[in-house]
């Protein structure tokens, strides 16, 4: 799942570590027309649906913390 979601991310921003960096949204790295897009894509890769009150900045920081909230999402 990691994985995928590294590869979204570097999609998107190809010139950033995405796999250490953990302050995604605090660092203005991914902006919302980024989430937006990546919201999309992680409901799409993955079959999840990601509610508005889960768009929250510690939920979209790192890699691992997307991954976190995928896979919660997904146990409901």
């Amino acid at each position: 799942m990691e994985q995928k979601i590294i590869e979204i991310l570097e999609k998107m921003h190809p010139t950033v570590d995405i796999k250490h960096e953990t302050a995604l949204v605090d660092e203005g790295i991914l902006d919302s027309l980024d989430i937006v897009t990546l919201v999309t894509e992680l409901n799409a890769a993955f079959d999840v649906c990601i509610p508005a009150v889960e768009i929250l900045p510690s939920n979209f920081n790192s890699v691992e913390a997307l991954a976190t909230m995928v896979k919660r999402l997904d146990d409901v």
